[in-house]
């Protein structure tokens, strides 16, 4: 709802507020996420979701600064988050450094918050140096996965999601950004549409991972799929790559 634009502050979304900040918020939550090794290991995406989509729909009743003030106190050293229980995993991931740094963006936009600024310079500088895909040891590709084009991406990782929250971030002009945009825009359909390359979504079992039962137009490489697309258009004009108007 967040994404696509839903009116602001709509009161009956109060009661699905109140859960999910009652529960991220409670003793009981916050006290299953250990200090391993001097790092506070959560998975940062979850919070960071509920505070993009909360601001983001107007609902915010106080309690986000908590939030927020949560992502800024364990981002870890490198500038980004990660769950890993494992005290020799030193590095922040991939996947829990974008959710947050677009939540911390949205606040600062409202708040104009010093420390919430410093916190998403921090983290982009963790992709952009990387150039977004690229491994700073031997410059070759981290994962072929996050060049594909998804959505819904959920909490996973790939470079059209980087690139939206980096134009979100005011980021995107920077160069290190041009080699993904190239990728991005080498994707597009004679149509002019783009194509969802992989998914994460399931539809069979709604016991398992990523269940949902929207319509969110199937993988293709010939077809092009309307989510994907809004979100290569969105980019790519932002970026200056083309003009739609």
């Amino acid at each position: 709802m967040a994404d696509i634009g839903y009116p602001l502050s709509d009161d009956d979304l109060i009661p699905s507020r109140n859960l999910e900040l009652n529960w991220l918020l409670s003793d009981e939550h916050w006290s299953k996420r250990k200090t391993i090794a001097g790092r506070k290991r959560f998975c940062a995406s979850i919070e960071g979701n509920a505070l993009y989509s909360i601001l983001s729909l107007g609902l915010d009743d106080g309690r986000c600064s908590k939030l927020a003030d949560r992502l800024v106190k364990y981002q870890w050293g490198d500038g980004g988050w990660n769950c890993d229980k494992h005290p020799e995993a030193i590095n922040s991931s991939y996947h829990e450094r974008l959710i947050p740094m677009r939540a911390l963006n949205v606040y600062t936009r409202i708040n104009n918050d010093k420390a919430s600024r410093i916190a998403v310079n921090r983290a982009a500088e963790l992709f952009l140096k990387r150039k977004l895909f690229r491994s700073l040891k031997n410059n070759e590709i981290i994962n072929n996965k996050w060049i594909k084009l998804h959505y819904p991406p959920f909490w996973h990782y790939d470079t059209l999601m980087a690139l939206k929250i980096l134009v979100e971030a005011d980021k995107i002009f920077d160069s290190r950004c041009n080699e993904a945009i190239d990728i991005l825009e080498s994707k597009q359909l004679s149509d002019g549409g783009f194509p969802a390359e992989a998914k994460y979504y399931q539809s069979a079992n709604t016991k398992k991972s990523h269940y949902s039962p929207a319509n969110w137009g199937g993988t293709s490489k010939i077809k092009m799929n309307e989510w994907v697309t809004i979100d290569a258009l969105y980019v790519l004009t932002k970026a200056k790559r083309m003009d739609i108007w």
